[in-house]
């Protein structure tokens, strides 16, 4: 059966951006632009002939901010939204306004570079979209494309042999989340007590960004959240966020302690940070030590893993489907027999408390 393109309409003032994500996006057979708009009205009236599966809309505009149409939008129609923006740093906290609001994803607009950053660039903005047409938001989602071949975690360091090492007094959690996850992650950190194991997260997100998300997470959540770099020791009441977009986390231990370390490497399972080297690295580091973690997102990055640490020794749990906005990775990570327990979004913290305590 024909996989139906997933229809995006492209909301955006400037026309040289509208212009190029057009290109883009049209160069992908499972994506089909129906319209480009320079701002929120001129979209209205696209989407009172024909209801987009997914928007991309820009931030900044005249007459009327990404964010108020997006807020406006959810209440009267609601339509997976992508937030597309130029902004980096003093912008994210917008962008993160912008997920609380509804959006379910973030991407760069294209910018000049060397052509590998660039094929790079545009694969993440049409896998994002087509993520983004997943988003239960009280539609049906179209049907899921076929996986595309792509690296695992061996690219990056070989796999587990056999379990790492018995259980110690100290516990590791591993999390990794994608499409949905900004706010997913917010309800479980914000769960949890102040001495908490340590945790290290991989959400896939642009780079830079998740550091106004860690940011954000430190004022919220009882725990310390910070953007991990490289040597950061893994420690009670401390989350660890992976930076997004150019390197790969890990865990690794030193003596009695437990590390990250950010490096370098290709893209796996289509991305970078990938939650599949994350999990990978905890399966041969911390073994029956680890709790790993998998949430709502496109894909099955992490599932690999995530089966990884449970035969090295350690708990897993995964997102159920009622309460992810994308079961996709979930999913994966449970058809593979990778998870002990699946439970819903607001259960999580209670298992990682009691796993903890076991």
């Amino acid at each position: 059966m024909p996989i139906k393109p997933v229809r995006v309409l492209i909301i955006d003032d400037s026309a040289s951006v509208r212009q190029a994500m057009t290109a883009i996006l049209s160069a992908d057979p499972q994506i089909e632009v129906i319209a480009a708009a320079a701002d929120p009205f001129a979209a209205a009236r696209y989407i009172q002939a024909e209801v987009p599966d997914v928007i991309t809309l820009d931030v900044e505009m005249p007459r009327m901010d990404g964010i108020t149409f997006l807020r406006r939008m959810m209440a009267q129609c609601p339509t997976p939204v992508v937030m597309c923006s130029s902004l980096v740093e003093d912008g994210s906290e917008t962008l993160l306004q912008a997920l609380e609001a509804g959006a379910v994803d973030v991407i760069l607009k294209p910018r000049v570079g060397v052509a590998d950053h660039l094929a790079e660039a545009h694969r993440h903005i049409c896998e994002t979209v087509k993520g983004a047409a997943q988003a239960r938001l009280g539609r049906r989602p179209n049907r899921a494309a076929p996986p595309q071949r792509r690296l695992t975690a061996d690219a990056v360091l070989p796999p587990p042999s056999g379990r790492a090492m018995s259980r110690t007094t100290e516990m590791v959690i591993c999390i990794g989340a994608s499409t949905g996850g900004t706010e997913a992650l917010r309800e479980v950190l914000t769960a949890l007590p102040a001495d908490s194991p340590g945790i290290v997260v991989v959400q896939h997100m642009p780079e830079r960004f998740t550091r106004s998300l860690a940011k954000r997470l430190d004022g919220l959540c009882a725990v310390d959240v910070k953007e991990a770099e490289d040597g950061d020791t893994v420690m009670r009441g401390r989350v660890l966020i992976a930076p997004g977009g150019l390197r790969h986390t890990l865990l690794e231990r030193q003596g009695a302690r437990y590390v990250v370390a950010v490096r370098d490497g290709p893209l796996v399972s289509r991305h970078r940070p990938s939650v599949d080297v994350l999990f990978r690295s905890a399966a041969r580091h911390a073994g029956a030590n680890a709790l790993g973690v998998i949430m709502t997102g496109m894909g099955d990055d992490g599932a690999r893993g995530l089966l990884e640490m449970k035969q090295a020794g350690a708990r897993t749990i995964a997102q159920d489907e009622a309460t992810s906005i994308v079961f996709g990775m979930p999913k994966e990570a449970i058809a593979r027999g990778a998870a002990d327990h699946v439970v819903a979004l607001g259960a999580i913290p209670q298992e990682m408390v009691a796993a903890a305590a076991r």
